[in-house]
C-alpha cells in the first residue's frame, strides 16, 4: 500500500495540456471534438458524433455508479465547409487543443481508435483519435462494438490515464488455477468465456515448442453472451460488458499495461482515486440528470495582434534590437498566408502601429515588418497594451473570439490584475513571451486563463530563445500543411576571422518557402555567407537580402521547392571582435498529400516545486505515425547559469512508459534556482536507421464471436507492410520549442541528493535451464540520470505478496551485480534456492535500486518466471466457463463405443454358438 499511496499522488501533479474539461456536479463541460480541415464536409460525421456521446453519456453514468456523465461539447467545425446559422464563432477552443479529434489516418493505416498517452498511471491523456470511417462505417460494430462504449473505452485512458487490459504483444500468459497450470489470454476480467482459434484456418490452436504458449496466428475468440460485467478496458463490445474491472473482478496476473504501469491496481481503484472522483458525489437517479447539450463552433480565418514591449528596459541587452529580428522572421516566415496581422507597442501608454492586414502576398508582411520598433523608452503597462490590442481587433470584428495576442515584455508591472478578469472573460487567446529575468512573474497568468502558449527568452543571445518563441507561434487550425516548419535554430559566438559551419538536411517532406536566415549581433555589415545545396549550386552573401531596416539579418528565400538533401552552410565572422552568429531555417510541407514530420516538445508540468522531479517530452511523428530512431536533445535553459542538454529516449524505461511510440522522454531533476525555464528540443533523424512505427494502445480489434456455437470469424486487421511505410521516410532535420516551465522552492545554499533511482518498469524474468534470467534497463542515480549503487532482488510465488509486502519477499543473492550507467541493458542470471521448481511453477520477481546517498527507488514493474510443460497433444481451446469437449475426450468416448460395441458381438457370437453344438 505505501507504493499506492505513492501512486496516488501522481493526480496531483497538473499535466501541461489544452484541454479546458470542467466537472460540475458529475457533468463534464467544454469538452472539445474537433474535425480535421482537410476532411471534406460530411454532415453526417457531426451527426454521428452527437448519437455517440449521448449514448455514451448514459454508458458512463452507470459505468462509474451514477456518477459522472457528458454534459456540454463543442464541436469544431473547418473552415472551408458551408457556414450555417447554427454555427457559432469559436473563443479560446481549436483544433491543436482539442480532446477529441477526428481526422484520416496516414497512410490509410485502418480505423483503430486510440488514446495518445505520454504519462503514468493516473496521469491525463494528449487526446482521442477517431477516424471518418469509425464514425460512419456500421460495419466496423462487429469488430469495436458500440461507438458510445468505445468512447467510453477512450475516455478512461484520457481523462483518468488508465491503461488497456488486454496487449496484443503478449496475448497469453501461464496461470495456476486450483493447482493446475494452463495458458490463459491475457484479459479482465478472467471469467470472459471463449475458445483459442487461429484465424485464419479457424482451427483450434496448438502450443508452441519454443514459448510453451499458444502458436502465432492464435486468437482468444470470445463467446458472444456472456455473464462476466467486465470489463470495459478490454473488450468493451461484449452485450454484458457494463463496467471497469474492480478489486473483485481484477486479473492481475495478466501480462497487460494496467497491471504494469498501476501497479497491479483495477482501473476502478485508479479511478476512485483520481480528483474527479474525489471531487464529485453519486447522483440518486437511473439515468444522467441532463441529456448532453451541443454547440457548433466554426473555425475562422487566423487574427493575430503583436502587443510589443518598447519600454525604457527594452534599450538593454540588445533586446530591442533582438525584438526586431525575431518578430520579422514571425511576420516574414512564420505567420501563415491568409491570416490577418496587426501591431500595437506599449510602454506607460499604448498605440496602435499598424491596423489588421490581411496576408496575401510579400508585400504585405515587408509593409508590416517597417512598423517594427527600433527605440525604447518609458514605463510598462502591460494592461495598456492588451486593451490596445483588443482595441485594434474590434476595428475589424463585433468581438475578440478566436483572435490571438501575441504580448511580449521584459519587465514588471503590479497593475496586471486589473485587466486578468477582462482578459479572461474576452475570448481571445494571449500567448506570452517573457524576456529577461524582471519580466513579470504574473504575466503566464494571462496565458493560463485564455489557452495560450509560454515562452521565455533569456538575454544569452547564443541560445536563439527568442527567435524560437515567435518561431513556435504557428496556427492551432490542424493544417500543418500550411504551417512553418523549424529546421534548424543554432547560435554560437564566432572568433575573428573564424568559421562557422554547419549542415541542415532539407527531407522530401518539406521544401516550400523554404528560408536561410543568418543573424549577428556586432557591427551592421554582413558577414562572409556560402551555401551550398546537394547538387552543388551555390548562394553566397550577395544572395541573400539585407533589409534597410534590419541591417544584423541576411535572409535567402529559396524559389520553388529547395532541393532534398544535406545543405552546407559556411559563415565567416568578418569584424574585429568575436560576436555571435546564428543560422535560422524554416520551411513548409511539399505536398498536400503528404505531411511533414513534426515534432512536439513539452513538459509534464507548467509550474513545479522542488523536489519534485519533472519531464520532458518530444513527440516525433509524421501524420499520426510516429518517428522512431531518431536522435532527440532537449536543452534547459534556467532563468540564472548555464543551460543543460540532456538526450531524449523511447526505449520504455525511465520516463519512458512505452517504447517505440515516437514519444521521446527524460526525467529533468538538475534545478538552478527559482524562476522560468524555457525548453528546447533538437531533432535529428538519419536515413539507415529512422523509420515509422505504430501507433500503440489501439482499442482492441475483435478477431470474431462465438454465437450459438458457431465460429464467426471478422476480416483480419488492415496492416500496412513494413517496406510501405519505411519509404516514406529519409533523413531530417527539426527544432521545436517546448515554452516554458516555472520551479520554486529551490534551496538558495544549493541542494543535496534527494532524487532516488527510477522506478523500473520493464523487468523481464525467463526460466532457462533450471535458472532464472532477468533482465531490465538501469536506472540512474537521480531518476535516469548517473549510475545507482546496487541492486535488491525479492522473488516470491505470490504476486501480490511482492507487491505489498516487497521488504518479507525472499531475497535473491547480487553480492556479484554491479549497476551499470542509465539506460544500459542489465541482465542476471542465477539458481533459486528453498524453491522447488517443477512443472505448473510460477515464481514472480520485483527489484529496487538504491543510489549512494541511500535512496531507494519504487518497486519495479512484476515480472514472473514459469516453467509449463505443455501437453503432448494439443489441449482444447476452451477456457473456464467453456463446456467445450476436447479432442482426447472425443477420442476416449469412442474407444470406449467400439469396445462396448466388440464385447457385446463377441457374446452373442458365443452364445450362438453353443447353442449350435447342443
Amino acid at each position: 500500500m505505501r507504493v499506492f499511496k505513492s501512486l496516488v499522488l501522481l493526480f496531483l501533479l497538473p499535466v501541461v495540456r489544452g484541454s479546458m474539461v470542467q466537472l460540475k456536479n458529475g457533468g463534464y463541460e467544454d469538452i472539445v471534438i474537433a474535425i480535421n480541415p482537410g476532411l471534406p464536409e460530411n454532415d453526417n460525421i457531426i451527426r454521428n458524433i452527437k448519437d455517440m456521446v449521448k449514448e455514451a453519456s448514459s454508458y458512463l453514468f452507470n459505468a462509474t455508479k451514477q456518477r459522472f456523465f457528458f454534459k456540454a461539447v463543442k464541436i469544431i467545425i473547418p473552415l472551408h465547409w458551408l457556414p450555417k446559422p447554427e454555427y457559432l464563432s469559436i473563443k479560446t477552443e481549436s483544433y491543436d487543443k482539442a480532446d477529441v479529434i477526428v481526422a484520416n489516418p496516414f497512410l490509410k493505416y485502418g480505423d483503430d481508435p486510440y488514446t495518445l498517452q505520454y504519462g503514468r498511471c493516473g496521469e491525463k491523456g494528449r487526446y482521442i483519435h477517431f477516424t471518418p470511417d469509425f464514425l460512419l462505417n456500421d460495419n466496423l460494430y462487429n469488430i469495436y462494438g458500440p461507438r458510445a462504449k468505445v468512447f467510453v473505452h477512450e475516455w478512461a485512458h484520457l481523462r483518468w490515464g488508465v491503461f488497456d487490459e488486454y496487449n496484443n504483444d503478449a496475448p497469453f500468459y501461464v496461470s495456476i488455477n486450483s493447482g493446475k497450470a494452463s495458458v490463459e489470454a491475457t484479459r479482465c476480467s478472467a471469467s470472459v468465456t471463449g475458445k483459442y482459434i487461429v484465424q485464419s484456418t479457424t482451427k483450434e490452436c496448438k502450443y508452441d515448442e519454443q514459448t510453451k504458449l499458444y502458436e502465432a496466428g492464435c486468437k482468444f475468440v470470445p463467446n458472444k453472451i456472456q455473464n462476466a460485467p467486465a470489463s470495459i478496458m478490454y473488450m468493451q463490445n461484449l452485450p454484458s460488458v457494463v463496467e471497469f474491472c474492480d478489486q473483485s473482478t481484477h486479473n492481475e496476473k495478466a501480462t497487460n499495461m494496467q497491471n504494469k504501469m498501476c501497479n497491479y491496481h483495477s482501473t476502478w481503484e485508479i479511478i476512485m482515486n483520481s480528483p474527479d472522483f474525489s471531487n464529485t458525489s453519486p447522483i440518486n437517479s437511473t439515468s444522467p440528470p441532463y441529456e448532453t447539450s451541443f454547440s457548433l463552433l466554426q473555425t475562422k480565418d487566423r487574427v493575430v495582434c503583436l502587443v510589443l514591449d518598447v519600454s525604457g528596459s527594452m534599450a538593454q541587452n540588445n533586446r530591442i534590437n533582438r525584438l526586431y529580428q525575431s518578430a520579422e522572421i514571425f511576420l516574414l516566415q512564420i505567420v501563415e498566408m491568409g491570416s490577418w496581422v496587426g501591431m500595437t507597442t506599449f510602454q506607460s501608454t499604448a498605440q496602435i502601429k499598424i491596423n489588421l492586414q490581411q496576408i496575401v502576398s510579400e508585400n504585405v508582411r515587408q509593409n508590416l515588418i517597417k512598423h517594427l520598433p527600433t527605440s525604447a523608452d518609458g514605463g510598462t503597462n502591460i494592461c495598456e497594451g492588451v486593451r490596445k490590442g483588443f482595441e485594434m481587433i474590434k476595428q475589424k470584428y463585433t468581438n475578440l473570439y478566436g483572435s490571438e495576442i501575441v504580448l511580449l515584455t521584459d519587465g514588471e508591472d503590479t497593475c496586471m490584475s486589473n485587466c486578468l478578469t477582462e482578459v479572461e472573460k474576452s475570448g481571445s487567446i494571449i500567448h506570452t513571451i517573457a524576456l529577461g529575468p524582471n519580466a513579470a512573474p504574473e504575466l503566464e497568468q494571462f496565458s493560463d486563463v485564455t489557452g495560450g502558449l509560454k515562452f521565455y527568452a533569456t538575454d544569452t543571445v547564443d541560445s536563439n530563445g527568442l527567435i524560437d518563441a515567435f518561431s513556435g507561434i504557428s496556427s492551432g487550425s490542424g493544417n500543418i500543411s500550411e504551417q512553418s516548419i523549424q529546421l534548424e535554430s543554432t547560435a554560437r559566438s564566432v572568433a575573428v576571422k573564424q568559421w562557422m559551419n554547419g549542415t541542415v538536411t532539407v527531407d522530401s517532406t518539406v521544401g516550400n518557402d523554404t528560408f536561410f536566415v543568418v543573424t549577428w549581433d556586432g557591427i551592421t555589415s554582413p558577414l562572409d555567407i556560402l551555401l551550398r545545396d546537394p547538387k552543388g549550386k551555390e548562394y553566397r552573401t550577395s544572395d541573400f537580402t539585407v533589409s534597410v531596416l534590419n541591417l544584423r539579418t541576411a535572409r535567402l528565400n529559396i524559389a520553388g521547392t529547395a532541393e532534398v538533401g544535406d545543405w552546407y552552410y559556411w559563415i565567416q565572422n568578418n569584424h574585429t571582435d568575436s560576436q555571435v552568429i546564428s543560422m535560422i531555417v524554416t520551411s513548409r510541407a511539399a505536398s498536400l498529400a503528404v505531411p511533414p514530420v513534426t515534432v512536439k516538445a513539452h513538459m509534464n508540468k507548467d509550474t513545479n516545486n522542488f523536489p519534485n522531479p519533472m519531464v520532458i517530452y518530444a513527440e516525433v511523428s509524421q501524420g499520426f505515425l510516429p518517428v522512431l530512431g531518431a536522435t532527440v536533445m532537449a536543452t534547459v535553459e534556467p532563468q540564472t547559469g548555464s543551460a543543460m542538454d540532456l538526450k531524449l529516449l523511447d526505449d520504455g524505461s525511465g520516463a519512458d512508459i512505452t517504447k517505440n511510440d515516437g514519444i521521446y522522454s527524460k526525467y529533468f531533476t538538475s534545478f538552478k534556482g527559482n524562476g522560468r525555464y524555457n525548453l528546447k528540443v533538437r531533432v535529428q533523424g538519419k536515413d539507415k536507421t529512422v523509420r515509422l512505427g505504430r501507433r500503440q494502445s489501439r482499442a482492441l480489434y475483435i478477431p470474431g464471436y462465438i454465437e450459438n456455437g458457431e465460429i464467426k470469424m471478422n476480416a483480419p486487421r488492415p496492416e500496412v507492410s513494413d517496406d510501405e511505410i519505411q519509404a516514406k521516410l529519409g533523413s531530417f532535420n527539426r527544432v521545436a520549442s517546448g515554452g516554458s516551465f516555472v520551479v520554486e522552492k529551490v534551496p538558495s545554499r544549493g541542494t543535496t541528493d534527494v532524487f532516488p533511482p527510477c522506478k523500473i518498469i520493464d523487468l523481464e524474468a525467463q526460466y532457462e535451464e533450471n535458472k532464472i534470467h532477468l533482465s531490465w534497463t538501469a536506472p540512474g542515480n537521480d531518476f535516469d540520470v548517473g549510475q545507482a549503487e546496487r541492486y535488491i532482488i525479492k522473488m516470491s510465488e505470490s504476486l501480490l505478496d511482492l507487491r505489498n509486502i516487497f521488504e518479507n519477499a525472499t531475497s535473491v543473492n547480487t553480492s556479484s551485480l554491479v549497476p551499470n550507467p542509465a539506460g544500459t541493458k542489465e541482465s542476471f542470471q542465477f539458481k533459486p534456492e528453498n524453491f522447488t521448481i517443477e512443472n505448473g511453477t510460477i515464481i514472480y520477481f520485483a527489484i529496487c535500486a538504491i543510489d549512494n546517498a541511500s535512496l531507494t527507488s519504487e518497486v519495479s514493474n512484476i515480472a514472473q518466471a514459469a516453467l509449463f510443460l505443455p501437453p503432448k497433444e494439443s489441449s482444447s481451446s476452451s477456457v473456464p466457463g467453456d463446456k467445450g469437449i476436447n479432442v482426447l475426450t472425443i477420442v476416449l468416448i469412442i474407444a470406449g463405443c467400439v469396445a462396448a460395441v466388440l464385447i457385446a458381438v463377441s457374446t452373442a457370437v458365443c452364445i450362438l454358438h453353443k447353442k449350435n453344438r447342443r
